[in-house]
Formats: structure tokens, sequence, C-alpha cells
């Protein structure tokens, strides 16, 4: 019974996690509000900042909240292993690539269109696992793969329209960065994914060990990334400009959600993942259409979600063998 629950409550957390970060980002990136709109640059680095904290305080929480114990175990595994804290480098300059790139297609898409082109992430980390560690993939997650690109195709199927207005032809190209975003967001989601899962396989290491070096790189990079594009509206507005209580909501939902995730993953299998993932594109799509008001929805695009939603379950049909830890 208590099994049954936990599955439930992966089930809403998952659900609850992808579907208000997506629609979050995209409400603050599309607000009017007086004054400057927030660095997107900057909220990568303060969710990065966020994450080190809240993973500091879970390895504070495994070791029976010893500040000595927390104190032996980060010189051990961080300053004592620096071979082993530079390997994570790698993934950590891609995951602070995606987390730009996400608040650029968010910028430019609607929430519904993101959220079914972002599944992509399925064909690219399968790819990698193939590719990398050697995964073997059945006849039916091929299928679901080929599936996939098909509906993500027909999501992405212009309308048609006798002589686009200039509206139109504006729409179509900030339409155009966000799928280039998007795009570039899933092969570095799907190779940064499998080789973090490389590294938790061949090391013992607490999973939240790992995601504080994951976050010092990251910070590092995000830093980088903030003062060389936009270094000077740092030094004139502050590194804060522009945020508000929405703002602070994507952040936290950014560095917290996935450590949510990574804490529930457990108690979900495939078919719940399945579940979640569509049940939040379902939530995206309604929420965009009534709320944001920013999404006119096609035949196409129903039949193109329909599609990936298809995919995604029979992609989880016999993967159950094999689970794939991703960065919290």
């Amino acid at each position: 019974m208590a099994s049954t629950r936990l599955k439930y409550l992966s089930l809403g957390v998952l659900v609850f996690q992808t579907t208000s970060l997506v629609l979050t980002m995209r409400y603050s990136r599309t607000l009017q509000a007086e004054g400057p709109r927030y660095l997107a640059s900057s909220a990568v680095v303060a969710a990065e900042v966020m994450k080190i904290i809240a993973c500091v305080l879970l390895v504070f929480k495994e070791h029976n909240y010893s500040l000595r114990a927390l104190n032996i175990i980060l010189r051990q595994e961080i300053l004592q292993k620096p071979i082993e804290t530079l390997k994570l480098a790698i993934p950590s300059g891609i995951y602070t690539l995606q987390n730009n790139l996400l608040y650029v297609a968010l910028s430019n898409l609607d929430a519904a269109t993101y959220q079914v082109t972002y599944q992509l992430k399925i064909l690219t980390t399968a790819l990698f696992s193939v590719s990398m560690l050697g995964r073997r993939l059945g006849i039916y997650q091929w299928l679901s793969l080929l599936i996939l690109m098909a509906g993500v195709a027909l999501v992405q199927w212009p309308s048609d329209s006798a002589a686009p207005s200039a509206k139109e032809v504006e729409e179509t190209s900030t339409g155009f960065i966000g799928v280039a975003a998007v795009l570039v967001a899933c092969c570095s989601s799907g190779f940064a994914g499998v080789y973090f899962e490389k590294i938790l396989k061949e090391s013992k290491q607490s999973v939240w060990v790992r995601n504080i070096q994951l976050g010092m790189f990251g910070l590092v990079f995000g830093l980088f990334g903030m003062m060389t594009y936009d270094g000077e509206r740092v030094k004139e507005s502050g590194m804060f400009q522009g945020y508000n209580k929405v703002t602070w909501a994507v952040v936290a939902l950014q560095a917290l959600g996935g450590l949510v995730i990574a804490a529930v993953i457990k108690y979900a299998d495939n078919i719940l993942k399945g579940f979640a993932t569509s049940l939040s594109i379902i939530m995206s799509t309604v929420i965009s259409y009534f709320w944001l008001q920013d999404f006119d929805p096609t035949g196409v695009f129903f039949l193109g979600a329909i599609l990936v939603i298809t995919a995604t379950f029979l992609y989880g049909y016999e993967g159950k063998s094999s689970p794939n830890p991703s960065r919290a």
C-alpha cells in the first residue's frame, strides 16, 4: 500500500515539476513588466548556487548532521580526487549550455510546442547510450524512435496560409530560433546524461556529491557566460536586475526540481514516467491555450502530440531492465 502511494506521489511530483518549470519559464520570458527583463544567464548562475546549497544539505543529512563528517567527505571526494572531479567538467559545461538554451527556446516557442519537441531527447539519449554504453535497444524501442521523429516533425509542420503577414513571418523566424535551441539542447542533454550515467556507474560516490561537483563547474561556466554575453548589463544594473517572484520561482524549480526527481525516480517505472510525460504535455497545451493565450493548436499538432506520447510509452515498454540515472 505504501509502495503504491509512493508511486502516485512520484507521478504527481514528476508532472508538477516538468509542467510548472516550462510554464513559469515561458510566462517569465513573455511577461510585460516595467524595467529591464531579467537576464537568463544570471538565472542559470543563481540556480547552480541554489543547487549546490541543496546538495550540501543533503550530504549533511546523509551523515547524520555531522559537520565534521561533511567536511571530511567533501575534502576526500572533491579536493583529494582532482582527476575524478575534473571528469565532471565536460557534462557540467554542456548542462550549462543546455540550461541557457532552454531560456532561448521558451522565449521563442509556446510551452506546448516546446514540451513536445523536447521529447527528442529520448532519441538522442538512446543513440548516445548505444554508442557510449554499448546498450542494445529492442524492436519496440527502435520503432518508438521512428514514431517520435514523425510526431515531432508533425508538430513543427507549418500551418497553411495563402499570404503570410509580417507578424506571421516574424513568428516563423522566432519559432525557428526556438526550435534550433531545443534541438541543440536535446543533443546536449542526451550526451551529458549518458556521460554522467557512465561516471556514476564507474564510481561509488553519492549522487549528491557528484551534483556538488557538477554545480561547482556549472557555477564557473555560468559566471563566465554571464560576464561574456551580459557583462555590460550586469555592470550597469546588477546581476539580479528585473527579478521578481516569478523569476525566483523559475530559479527554484530549475535548481530543486531535478533533485526532487532524483529522489523519487526510484519509485517510478518507465510506464509511470510515460504517464508523467503525457500528462505534462496535455497540461502544458491546455494552460498555454487558456492561460498564456500564446498557442493556437491545429489538427496536425494534436496528431503529432499523440504520436510523441505513444512513442514515450512504447520506448519504456522494453526499457524496464535498464534504468537511466540522470543528473539531478
